[in-house]
């Protein structure tokens, strides 16, 4: 139960993050306040998910309609990082991964609204990979393995460059860098996995949205997304994925 309350309020700072960021605005100061009305959130107006209930969905100030991505997100980052726990408990594992999800829900939301993903997130996910190694090599005695985080970062970021390069630009400069990144963070057994697991999941999502209407042929469909979802499925079930591929290569 903790662990989903951390999560929720974790979530309620993502959603700041996903705002201002863009915007090129502090996460910090000003402090949390209506976007509409701008008057100063008090505590009771920042309990996470419950808020959002009990006030309807609506600002209590100025009655103006909130968003319900707001309480979604906060949903999402607390039954993430239940799931991370079921599967690492409290461990260094659990503290990188849960950090480096929420570095992907911000670039979801962010790419979703805005088609970028902010350069200052990639940097953040570098910075993450490396105080992670440094821990598990000074304190565990684990490899850093180097090798294979710099051919994940060269088979993550090259694959997408050769596929930006064929394309003409169908694919983004951020998503490039997000891939290298993960790569360099996950190594490279991973980084294919994620890449091709992508890929499956990008096709389906999008002939649903033209199939559907939501989106048409002409329209950008951002790909960080499907990424950052095809990394997260990694996180919680590679082994089991790729088990189950090979004993379904062998069967046939």
């Amino acid at each position: 139960m903790m662990i989903l309350l951390i999560g929720l309020i974790i979530g309620s700072f993502l959603n700041v993050c996903i705002y201002r960021i863009p915007k090129s605005q502090s996460i910090v100061y000003p402090s949390s306040h209506c976007y509409q009305c701008k008057s100063p959130l008090k505590p009771l107006d920042l309990i996470p998910v419950f808020s959002y209930i009990f006030l309807g969905g609506r600002c209590r100030y100025c009655n103006t309609q909130i968003s319900i991505r707001y309480m979604l997100v906060e949903l999402l980052t607390g039954i993430i990082f239940l799931l991370l726990f079921f599967k690492y408990f409290l461990s260094i594992n659990y503290i990188f991964y849960a950090i480096l999800l929420c570095i992907l829900i911000i670039i979801t939301f962010i790419d979703y609204d805005h088609q970028i993903i902010p350069d200052g997130l990639i940097v953040s996910g570098f910075l993450l990979g490396l105080l992670y190694k440094l821990t598990l090599y000074l304190f565990i005695k684990e490899s850093i393995g180097i090798i294979n985080s710099l051919l994940g970062f060269f088979v993550g970021g090259g694959l997408f460059l050769l596929i930006a390069v064929i394309s003409k630009g169908g694919m983004g400069g951020g998503d490039i860098k997000l891939m290298a990144m993960l790569g360099f963070l996950l190594g490279w057994r991973y980084i294919i996995f994620i890449s091709l697991l992508s890929f499956i999941i990008g096709s389906i999502i999008s002939i649903g949205l033209l199939l559907i209407k939501v989106k048409t042929r002409k329209d950008t469909i951002p790909f960080g997304p499907f990424i950052a979802l095809a990394t997260f499925i990694s996180i919680l079930y590679y082994e089991p994925i790729v088990s189950w591929y090979i004993k379904f290569i062998y069967k046939l």
